[in-house]
């Protein structure tokens, strides 16, 4: 007999929509990013519907010609904590950025977050593509594109490392002899590196699941090669079959090259659903939104991936302008 495949799937929550202006269509719930009740049904209705897991993206850097959603919006792990007590199987996915943050710090919040939700804590790992964000946290420059990813290596791997600190039986607790925990099983991480110094132990248990899961985004060479390396999952959004295809072909490959199997990467293809009772329907509804949307703010969404520059100044109607590596050191895959 064959072997069944499943598809897996995940349900970003990102308020009305990643959309410039879809708080504005009349079904839209405006508040949708900060509005903590609509988070917690869009959870529940996504695990009765046996979704495998919730994402939360992220970002540090914004402006007034940010995208609504991501002008007001829930810190991921706050907000993956209060869904983890009003669900009960679906996995929790939080973005946090290896760029402007300490390991010791993640490695703590996601192990919490792990025994919060009985095992269900995913860490989508990010570098922050956004050059701004260095301007929030009293840094001078934003690291270079492939510096990031080295840094990223280095920092989850210290990650990792501080997730092993407690052996799964550690904690015996035993009240008659007074032994709280079994020193042989804490092992401390002592590591020192070109970026980080970290002693450890982490001052929390091993999790649930061993550790929680690791997904990456990054979809330039840079990035598939950072998941090959360190992910059980990765992020994409392929224009077509073809070109996704080739992109889980890049990876199986990268794995092999890393010593792993071909097979140990999990990816997911990134698709927006509009649904309808017919083609006819749906295709109804996406205009609906889409005529909300301005052509200022459709070049403010561009301006984004190019470290917000202003695209109003050119006729948009000529040829794509002259920028030249514009864009080269925050989304490169998407500038590109």
């Amino acid at each position: 007999m064959s072997q069944k495949k499943q598809i897996r799937l995940g349900a970003i929550i990102q308020g009305a929509s990643g959309n410039m202006s879809a708080w504005r269509h009349p079904d839209a719930v405006a508040d949708a990013s900060i509005n903590i009740q609509f988070c917690q049904q869009l959870a529940q209705r996504a695990e009765q519907a046996k979704f495998d897991f919730l994402f939360v993206a992220d970002g540090l850097y914004i402006t007034e010609k940010s995208i609504p959603h991501f002008l007001n919006r829930f810190e991921p792990i706050t907000l993956l904590s209060a869904l983890s007590l009003v669900t009960r199987k679906i996995g929790l996915v939080a973005t946090l950025s290896t760029s402007y943050s300490e390991p010791f710090t993640v490695a703590r919040q996601f192990a919490s977050l792990d025994h919060l939700s009985g095992g269900r804590a995913g860490w989508n790992v990010v570098t922050s593509p956004l050059e701004g964000s260095a301007k929030n946290f009293s840094r001078d420059k934003h690291p270079e594109h492939d510096e990031r990813y080295r840094i990223a290596s280095e920092y989850v791997s210290v990650v990792k490392g501080l997730w092993d600190s407690w052996e799964e039986d550690a904690f015996v607790r035993n009240k008659a002899t007074g032994q709280f925990f079994v020193p042989e099983k804490l092992h401390t991480l002592n590591h020192h590196g070109k970026y980080y110094s970290v002693q450890g132990p982490l001052n929390v248990g091993r999790s649930p699941q061993g550790r929680p899961i690791v997904f990456q985004a990054g979809a330039s060479e840079q990035g598939k090669a950072f998941a090959a390396e360190a992910a059980d999952a990765i992020y994409t959004r392929q224009e077509t079959p073809e070109l996704a295809r080739e992109f889980r072909l890049d990876v199986r490959r990268q794995l092999v090259l890393n010593g792993r199997d071909a097979d140990d990467i999990r990816v997911f293809q990134g698709i927006s659903v509009i649904i309808g009772d017919s083609p006819a329907d749906a295709e109804r509804k996406y205009q609906e939104t889409a005529q909300l949307v301005t052509l200022e703010s459709a070049l403010d969404y561009l301006g984004r991936y190019f470290e917000h520059h202003d695209f109003a100044q050119y006729d948009p109607d000529a040829p794509f302008p002259d920028i030249g590596n514009l864009g080269q050191n925050s989304f490169r895959s998407t500038t590109d």
